[in-house]
């Protein structure tokens, strides 16, 4: 008698947690998105390796996160223009075909034997370019593929997928290195990209934003100028470049820490990387699992609070366990605070808007990145990374409590 209540609250449990999953359009989406995000993370654990491995120094690896970031920060505000005027799906087909493109070229270029830093340094400044309108494009997607209601649902669950990519896409990655060389993990990502692909044809655009006469300069103040009068959205804006700036740079930094803080080698970057990628897919669940969330803003400062001391504990850890532990709190925590600030956002504008605002939400998360790590791969040589991780993990904490106890406009939604 006991067992029907607790497998029915089981099953309930479920449905809500998967609901936005019932949705046609978004399932697909969702499942052509998971290839894809599996087979980008198989090449960035080759290409991220290789180049700290080539060069031996960490401003490489930190100049090629900048150099594939850098596009998003100079585009991505035309992106979300284009994204308000045009057919999403078709800007997001040419963003798809731009990355796969680079992806076998960089297949052709290590099977040839040729390749150089330049090249992969280069190729991660095109798949930047066509990231930078693909992303304000999917953003403003998304929401149109599932009910209102169950919006808050569907962008954890799209987190979930990216992080579902973060734990296979190394695994996979680790095991064709090891087997197959670099190549074949360049090789894979081309082929994911074939999925999402299949993906934009198969689903049913129910909005298409109506062509604009309007200079793409005018268009982007009407975006700006709604963020200044939407009460707490520019705090939201620098909230998410400080937790970008402070918190990514830490999977640059990763397979220098692993080679020189344990002196170990792949398995035990992968195994870190596993660990992170399992907490951001157990914070995306938490986030799914819980909808609305009471004083979201608030409740998403204070994870990050967390986060900021997740980071500092595990730049001064020196066991691997506790290590594992940790990055695994700051994927939960990442991870469940992201999603909470991307959904404050997506619910405070409509879709005629939601291209360029959403343009700006993102190029302040993603800009943090590449900034975070270039200025990450100067100063650990000058203070090494063990100390530098620590900081920015102590100045992430400070501004968290700032933003919660002082500057309350984030706080407040």
């Amino acid at each position: 008698m006991s067992a029907q209540p607790a497998t029915e609250a089981k099953q309930a449990l479920f449905q809500r947690v998967f609901r936005a999953l019932t949705y046609r359009d978004f399932r697909l989406m969702w499942l052509g998105a998971c290839t894809s995000t599996i087979g980008t993370f198989v090449q960035q654990f080759a290409q991220s390796w290789l180049v700290f491995d080539l060069t031996k120094d960490y401003r490489y690896s930190g100049l090629d996160l900048f150099l594939g970031q850098l596009p998003i920060v100079l585009f991505s505000l035309i992106g979300g223009v284009f994204a308000d005027r045009m057919d999403r799906r078709k800007l997001l087909l040419m963003s798809q075909y731009i990355q796969m493109s680079s992806a076998f070229l960089l297949t052709a270029l290590f099977y040839s034997g040729v390749v150089k830093v330049w090249h992969i340094l280069a190729l991660s400044f095109v798949v930047g370019l066509g990231q930078s309108f693909g992303g304000p494009a999917y953003s403003a997607l998304l929401p149109t593929l599932v009910a209102t209601e169950d919006l808050n649902n569907a962008i954890a669950m799209n987190s979930i997928q990216f992080n579902l990519g973060r734990i296979i896409g190394p695994v996979i990655g680790g095991a064709a290195f090891a087997a197959l060389g670099a190549t074949w993990c360049f090789a894979l990502n081309g082929i994911s990209f074939l999925a999402v692909i299949a993906s934009l044809y198969a689903i049913h655009v129910k909005f298409v934003p109506p062509k604009s006469r309007e200079s793409i300069l005018h268009s982007m103040k009407e975006g700006f100028q709604f963020i200044l009068d939407r009460q707490g959205m520019l705090q939201l804006i620098v909230v998410s470049f400080c937790m970008s700036a402070l918190w990514f740079p830490l999977a640059a930094a990763l397979p220098g820490f692993v080679q020189q803080v344990f002196q170990q080698g792949p398995k035990t970057y992968t195994l870190l990387l596993m660990c992170s990628g399992a907490g951001s897919v157990a914070g995306g669940l938490m986030v799914a699992a819980k909808g609305k969330v009471h004083h979201q803003g608030r409740a998403a400062l204070m994870i990050v609070t967390v986060l900021g001391a997740s980071i500092a504990g595990f730049a001064v850890s020196r066991t691997l366990p506790l290590s594992c532990v940790l990055i695994f709190a700051v994927g939960v925590t990442a991870m469940s605070s992201a999603s909470l600030l991307l959904s404050l956002a997506q619910v405070s504008v409509g879709d005629e808007m939601r291209g360029r605002v959403m343009s700006v939400f993102n190029l302040s998360f993603r800009s943090g990145m590449p900034l975070g790590s270039l200025l990450l791969g100067l100063l650990i040589p000058v203070f090494g990374v063990s100390a530098t991780l620590a900081t920015s993990g102590s100045i992430l904490v400070a501004l968290a409590l700032y933003f919660l106890i002082l500057h309350r406009g984030v706080a407040a939604l």
